[in-house]
Order: structure tokens, then sequence, then C-alpha cells
């Protein structure tokens, strides 16, 4: 039987079939804080990089003869068509890498927090990033003029995780290596980081409703990862250990633009509940993360200085 909560502590009182149930949070004075990936140091950066690798090698709890990393890519391809294009982009990647960071601490011994990449410095050039860096970042683009994987990128091919390997492609078996695929329209090898230059960004962070907001980001939110491509564009994307740093980034963004106006924007948010359908967004929505974890509800992680997430920019 697969355990209510594997990653991530939950109350006893949620239930599995308590759908969206609601958690008593409540302020965390000690809440972590998050960094940018160029302000740790060599020591930390390897910390984190070695905590990936042992996770890439946990053997799941989940389902057999895969592995607690392939889990992510798993759930989070499990639960795309609810969870993109939707108002629930935000609060449940915000859940979802939450659970991620505590993975990473509860089974590899991590003393850190996730880091994010502020794209949004290197848009000028986004693909020579130091986060690109082969020894003291994530590795760069896929093998120039190399085979074209099934997530139609190329195999990564140096850095500390050209050795990884993904199950998926969205819904599909394809047994592949890692790839990435540098470049949009117009180049291969570079990406434009127009959507996150500095005018786009103030633009962003100046929208008055979550609604407006969220629009706004997406375009940044994309831009990366179609410029970044291979697995980084499907809804596999987690595979590449990328995906964590760009979506905590993501969840950065919001949490600033939470705090311009916090007594009003920690409970803004609206918008379509589903792809499908015009049903509107609510603060009683349900999260679900199953059967990785417990289903909470948007309510529940508007907020990330509370017990349940613990954490600020």
């Amino acid at each position: 039987m697969v355990p209510r909560s594997l990653y991530i502590p939950i109350p006893d009182e949620v239930q599995d079939e308590d759908e969206g149930a609601e958690i008593e949070t409540e302020t965390n004075d000690n809440a972590t804080l998050r960094r940018e990936w160029r302000s740790l140091s060599t020591a930390e950066k390897l910390d984190y990089v070695e905590a990936v690798q042992c996770l890439y090698k946990k053997p799941s709890p989940m389902r057999p003869n895969t592995t607690i990393y392939e889990d992510f890519a798993w759930t989070h391809n499990r639960h795309a068509n609810e969870t993109h294009q939707t108002a629930a982009l935000l609060p449940w990647h915000r859940y979802y890498i939450s659970i991620y960071e505590k993975a990473l601490q509860h089974y590899c011994g991590y003393k850190g927090t996730l880091v994010y990449w502020n794209w949004a410095l290197d848009w000028e050039e986004p693909a020579n990033s130091p986060i690109f860096d082969p020894d003291t970042g994530l590795g760069g683009d896929g093998i120039a003029g190399g085979a074209v994987t099934p997530s139609f990128g190329h195999c990564l091919h140096d850095g500390p995780f050209a050795h990884f390997r993904a199950l998926y492609v969205n819904s599909r078996y394809a047994p592949h290596c890692l790839a990435r695929g540098f470049g949009d329209a117009n180049q291969q090898g570079r990406f434009s980081g127009s959507p996150y230059r500095p005018q786009a960004m103030k633009e962003i962070l100046a929208a008055e409703t979550y609604e407006a907001f969220l629009e706004r980001l997406l375009s940044a939110h994309r831009a990366v990862h179609n410029g970044v491509g291979g697995d980084f564009q499907s809804n596999t994307a987690p595979y590449d250990p990328l995906f964590f740093l760009h979506h905590t980034q993501v969840d950065r963004l919001w949490w600033i633009w939470q705090h311009k106006k916090a007594d009003s924007r920690l409970t803004d948010y609206s918008g379509n509940v589903d792809i499908s359908s015009n049903e509107s967004a609510s603060l009683d929505d349900p999260l679900r993360m199953d059967p990785m974890a417990a289903t909470v509800m948007v309510s529940t992680v508007m907020s990330t200085e509370t017990d349940l997430l613990c954490y600020s920019y």
C-alpha cells in the first residue's frame, strides 16, 4: 500500500480521500532562505549536485524498478493537464518543489535548501549562464549534430548529469539519454532571453492581479523551457535537474509579487481551474499530488512562511 505521504510531512488529520483537505498552518519565524545558484560556494554547489545524484539512485517506495527521482517526472506528467495553462500552475509547483526539497533532505541527507536560477540576470546571453558550467553548474547543451533523442534534443555531454537517463517523454515510454537542445527559431546553440529582459521583468511585477501576473510571467516561463529544449520542453521536464532551479525562480517571482502587497495578494487567486472549462479557480481548489503526497488546498500554500513550507527568498 502506498503511504499517504511519502516525501513531505503532512499532519495526521489529512486523509487520502480528503479532496483539498484544509491543514492548519502557522507562521514560522524559522523560515529558511532560498538562494541564487551563483551565490553558493563551490562546496555548497557540490553538496546540492551530490544530493540530486543520490536521489537519482534511490529506489522508489511508490513503484517497482524505478527511483524516487523518476517519480518526480512521472508525477509532474500525471498532473500536467490540471496544472498547466490554469490558475493552479503557481501553487501546484510551489507545493511540488517543496516536496522535492524535502526528498533531497530526507533521503539524501542534504542540509541546504532549494536554490534558484535567476535567468533574468542572464537575459542577454542565457546559454552562457554560469548555471550551464560543466564543473560548477549543471552542465550545458546537448551534443551538437548528435543523434536526435525522442525528446527532440541531443544527449547532454558534460557536467554532473551527463549520465542521467529519462524513461518517458510525456506519457510515452521511450528510454533515452537526458537531452537538451539550446536554440530558437533563428539560431541553434543559443536562445533568446528577451521575454525576461529588464523591462519585461518590470512589467511582470507591475501586474495588479494574480491573473494578470500569471499571464505575463508565463511568457518568461515558457521561453526558458523552449530555449533549453530537449526534455525541458515536455511534461516530463523534471528529468532535467535544471527544472527545479527554474521553477524555484518562478516561485520566487510570485513570492516577490505577493509581498509587494501582502495584505491582499496572499489571498489573490483567480483564473481558470481547468484548460478545458471556464470554471473559476478558488482558494478551496485541491492541489493533487497523488500518489506522492497528500492533496492540499490552494489556500494552504499561498504563504511560504508557514510550518508546511517554511521558507522565504
